[in-house]
């Protein structure tokens, strides 16, 4: 973390490491010369209780630039948009008639299940 940011500008996305932790979000260092904050609205877009059950201190994790303070040099930054999409379930492709199928086998699927029912009864 001894690195200088060049150059750091809203949307490009940075790596820090977390120097504390709080229960309204994750303080980190940037380099030399910047800090930031991820608030816990910013962390993941899922419900957040505990973030120590998430992070630790002295954890490198990546952010993106939300705001930039020059004069404070304190950026406001989020993990949320770099965690959306993981662990997202893709969306079922929906394919074929709906349930036409269904409406047009089911009386023949049924009349087929309760004629091997009892076929099966008389060799029982």
């Amino acid at each position: 973390m001894e690195k200088k940011c060049q150059n750091i500008k809203v949307g490009e996305i940075i790596n820090t490491q977390i120097t504390g932790i709080s229960k309204y979000g994750i303080f980190v260092k940037v380099d030399d010369i910047y800090t930031g904050m991820i608030h816990i609205s910013e962390i993941t877009d899922k419900y957040v209780n505990d973030i120590g059950r998430i992070y630790v201190i002295g954890e490198s994790i990546d952010a993106k630039i939300l705001e930039v303070d020059e004069e404070k040099k304190q950026l406001k930054l989020s993990t949320k948009e770099l965690n959306s999409g993981k662990n997202k379930r893709k969306p079922i492709k929906e394919e074929g008639r709906g349930f036409e199928p269904l409406k047009e086998n089911l009386d023949r699927w049924i009349n087929e299940t309760l004629e091997d029912l009892k076929k099966n009864e008389k060799t029982e």
